[in-house]
């Protein structure tokens, strides 16, 4: 679903949590990362919604978020930026910071 910046922040304020991750057709990278992201949330973190931002079809999105590379995933819990990860993230460590905030949110 193609969101302006306003709408997607909108958005994200009213969800428990949000991944938006930033990506390009062009980036192998970004390809290789998705599915484990997906996994991860699908699996895991299931009140946390994945949102996939094209950054060529929409770059004022990327503006607006001060993304200057591809991948990047922004993790929103309770509406606020927790944290903010690029192509060198580890899947374990993502994991092992995001569930005791979400646990908290959660439960």
């Amino acid at each position: 679903m193609k969101r302006n910046y306003q709408e997607l922040t909108t958005h994200i304020s009213q969800k428990t949590g949000v991944i938006v991750y930033l990506t390009a057709p062009y980036c192998n990278v970004c390809k290789s990362l998705k599915p484990k992201l997906k996994e991860l949330v699908n699996s895991q973190f299931t009140a946390i919604e994945f949102i996939e931002i094209d950054i060529e079809a929409q770059p004022e999105i990327s503006g607006q978020m001060q993304v200057f590379a591809i991948p990047t995933g922004i993790v929103y819990l309770d509406g606020k930026e927790f944290y903010r990860f690029g192509r060198n993230v580890s899947i374990q460590e993502l994991t092992e910071l995001i569930k005791r905030p979400y646990d908290l949110l959660t439960n």
